[in-house]
């Protein structure tokens, strides 16, 4: 990936830029209710990375993208299946946008899965994350309804998978 944008796993001392930025982007861009109580989940990083693994993409020192890997059967896989490797949370910064931060971030969640020997990778959505949804159906992910859910307020979620065989 180009534009010195390197793709890793984080560092504690980043999971405080990884929260920011995901509620950020999740609340600030109208995905999620500020008064929600999905966003203390997406602000503590600690938490979730002593279950999965949080991926960020980094640019002179500062974190400018990030999601979070859950293996099928840990507390963060809200939908994987054994097989599946899930990813959730993907947030790029606004001034990232148009770099490729989402499509290397993905790009290397999808290594992670075919090098652990998983059969697909999959993901939720919403309605409203278009930039996002672009990206997925770009790499080959596709829509399985008869999976989607909803949130506990009743929003539509939409769950996408790609096989990797």
């Amino acid at each position: 990936m180009g534009s010195g944008v390197e793709i890793r796993a984080a560092k504690p001392e980043e999971f405080a830029a990884v929260g920011d930025l995901t509620v950020d982007v999740y609340v600030g861009e109208g995905h999620v209710k500020a008064e929600s109580p999905y966003v203390a989940e997406l602000a503590d990083t600690a938490t979730r990375a002593a279950s999965a693994e949080i991926l960020v993409a980094v640019r002179d020192g500062a974190v400018i993208g990030s999601l979070t890997l859950a293996r099928p059967g840990t507390e963060f896989a809200d939908i994987a299946r054994p097989g599946e490797l899930e990813f959730r949370m993907l947030a790029v910064s606004k001034r990232a946008r148009g770099l490729g931060v989402g499509s290397g971030l993905l790009q290397r969640v999808i290594e992670i899965g075919r090098a652990e020997g998983f059969e697909a990778v999959v993901l939720t959505t919403m309605p409203t994350m278009q930039d996002a949804r672009r990206i997925y159906d770009r790499a080959g992910f596709v829509h399985v309804p008869e999976r989607d859910w909803k949130t506990m307020a009743g929003r539509p979620l939409t769950v996408m998978r790609l096989p990797l065989s």
